[in-house]
């Protein structure tokens, strides 16, 4: 299980909000009839990127620093208030680790199962995640999120290399659980974002 952490968002593209740009005057000549004044923010179905860390807990977390991460998502608001929004969003992320023990000496410092870590390490997953924001001022989200998944740390190295150095050599016969298929993932953590006077573009930071 990890957390993903600390990850900024850059490019929340809301794509009616493509069509606005496209069409100005006919936007602007819109929204001034319905509300008097052009609307900025615009929500709605979104892609966006997020680039940072992430921080792994439980027993391999002193073994694997935190690696850079990067993540893509599509989803689209589910709720859209003046004062609160909600969306859902499917992200596919992987991130590149590096180890503070090698594979070479995990097995002499008596490390289990558990623990055992190739060294430096892909890997790749999903996730499913929820967000929910309110809105102090006009322009500032601030909320939470919440999302599950699974993620998977595939091999870097050939089979053969794998079996006679790193297993039965360097592990004594035992091999990894991390890297047996794939694993659960469990992200949650804070938000804020901020919202651009352009109506397709936001930025921000999740935890």
């Amino acid at each position: 299980m990890h957390l993903s952490s600390f990850a900024p968002r850059a490019f929340r593209t809301v794509l009616p909000a493509l069509l606005a740009a496209a069409l100005p005057g006919v936007a602007l000549a819109k929204d001034k009839a319905e509300e008097g004044v052009a609307r900025e923010i615009v929500r709605g179905p979104f892609a966006q990127t997020n680039i940072g860390t992430t921080i792994y807990i439980g027993a391999r977390g002193p073994i694997l620093r935190p690696g850079t991460t990067v993540d893509l998502s599509v989803g689209g608001d589910v709720l859209d208030k003046p004062g609160m929004s909600a969306s859902v969003q499917f992200t596919v992320t992987q991130a590149v680790h590096v180890a503070n023990v090698n594979y070479e000496t995990q097995g002499s410092l008596g490390f289990g199962p558990q623990q055992l870590i190739q060294g430096n390490t892909y890997t790749i997953g999903g996730l499913l995640v929820g967000e929910v924001s309110g809105y102090p001022v006009r322009r500032l989200g601030i909320g939470g999120r919440v999302g599950a998944g699974v993620m998977a740390a595939p091999w870097l190295m050939d089979r053969e290399s794998r079996d006679t150095f790193v297993i039965d050599e360097a592990w004594g016969l035992q091999n990894s659980t991390a890297h047996r298929g794939v694993l659960p993932t469990i992200v949650a953590g804070p938000t804020l974002e901020y919202y651009t006077k352009l109506s397709h573009f936001s930025m921000g930071v999740d935890a």
